[in-house]
């Protein structure tokens, strides 16, 4: 006789550990202690901790104050509305990638609409927002002028608003202070200039985002405070600005004319707003045969500029991480505490590094070690 098939179950186990909790609860009616869960369950303990703890971030469980669960009524899922800065933009994309993910790890519905760097489509998706009726937004738009006309159409609705990099009113504002992010590049810029110029500048130049607004603009004074402190000789027109909206090619358009006012080998420090801003000043640096007497900083880190740096040769020597990674799951978890009526900070600022050539560098010969292959092999093994 043929032999009977085995039916496979496709089963996932450690969700099946936290039905079976979800169905010990509903089973019980009262309120149980991990110690009472692992006891009737059988489930370990360290499972039986984490299960819960994910219950009760997601809503499902409640815990009172004397540690114990409790089932509460199904939650209704969030919605949260994300208007990202632009699909175009290298560091929008990562944060957007961030939220994303971040989004559906917290079990948060994401309605996601682009910006497209235009003040007129961030006032349509916020009108979308409202009529979609999601329950808080996250806005990632940097034209400062249109920030009064978004936060008035969400405020008219009453739906709470997260501001990303540039400053709203009524907003909880996340993002990197501007101003130290800023000080930290003129830092690396005026340590440059002393290391293999001896100090010696002939300009400094800024490439500034006008329309995001001072908050933004920050970034750029901060530059220039750091290098008058430690370069004082530098006289006050020495330093220069010009308006790269950001973005790349506006950015070597602006230093191409720039360079018309410029002697060939003129020591020059720039100081970008961002990273596709330092790549469009490169851009036009090389063209014109300049790149020897340049040393760019920009903001952001993204991978093309990480690149540049990689080399070992490029003037956009360095960079200021605002770690776009880290932004999902802090911007996810402050809509929710704001939506469950926790106080939260006014501002709330995001970690950043400097990254340069020789960081880069020495993370990679890191990175080689003996001990870091063992350590690679060991993870892959496990």
């Amino acid at each position: 006789m043929p032999k009977a098939k085995i039916k496979r179950l496709y089963l996932i186990p450690i969700l099946s550990k936290a039905l079976d909790v979800i169905e010990l609860l509903e089973r019980d009616h009262a309120p149980l202690t991990l110690e009472d869960v692992y006891q009737k369950t059988r489930i370990s303990k360290t499972s039986v901790y984490r299960i819960l703890k994910t219950l009760v971030h997601r809503g499902y469980l409640a815990q009172t104050q004397s540690g114990q669960y409790r089932l509460v009524s199904r939650p209704r899922r969030l919605h949260f509305g994300f208007a990202v800065q632009s699909a175009e933009l290298p560091f929008s994309v990562a944060v957007s990638q961030s939220v994303t993910a971040a989004a559906a790890a917290a079990g948060v519905e994401l309605l996601v609409l682009d910006n497209r760097f235009d003040p007129e489509a961030a006032v349509r998706n916020a009108e979308e927002f409202v009529s979609k009726r999601v329950d808080l937004v996250l806005e990632f738009q940097v034209e400062e002028a249109v920030a009064p006309r978004v936060a008035h159409i969400l405020k008219k609705a009453d739906i709470p608003l997260v501001a990303i990099d540039v400053p709203h009113p009524n907003a909880t504002y996340f993002g990197v202070d501007n101003f130290e992010v800023g000080y930290e590049a003129g830092s690396l810029l005026a340590q440059f200039a002393q290391r293999k110029w001896k100090g010696k500048v002939d300009k400094v130049v800024g490439v500034g985002f006008n329309e995001a607004g001072s908050f933004v603009q920050s970034r750029i004074a901060g530059a220039f405070d750091a290098i008058r402190q430690r370069l004082p000789e530098l006289a006050a027109e020495s330093y220069f600005q010009i308006e790269g909206r950001g973005m790349r090619e506006a950015s070597r358009r602006a230093t191409v004319e720039f360079l018309r006012t410029c002697r060939n080998g003129e020591h020059t420090l720039v100081a970008a707003a961002t990273d596709s801003s330092a790549l469009g000043v490169l851009d036009a640096i090389r063209e014109a045969g300049r790149e020897a007497s340049f040393a760019i900083v920009g903001q952001d880190c993204i991978p093309e500029a990480l690149d540049e740096m990689r080399t070992g040769v490029s003037a956009l020597f360095g960079s200021i991480s605002h770690q776009a990674e880290s932004y999902g799951p802090r911007l996810i978890q402050l809509g929710i505490a704001l939506l469950r009526g926790y106080t939260v900070p006014p501002y709330n600022y995001v970690h950043h590094r400097a990254v340069t050539a020789e960081t880069l560098a020495a993370e990679q010969a890191a990175a080689n070690t003996p001990l870091a292959h063992a350590s690679r092999a060991a993870g892959d093994s496990a």
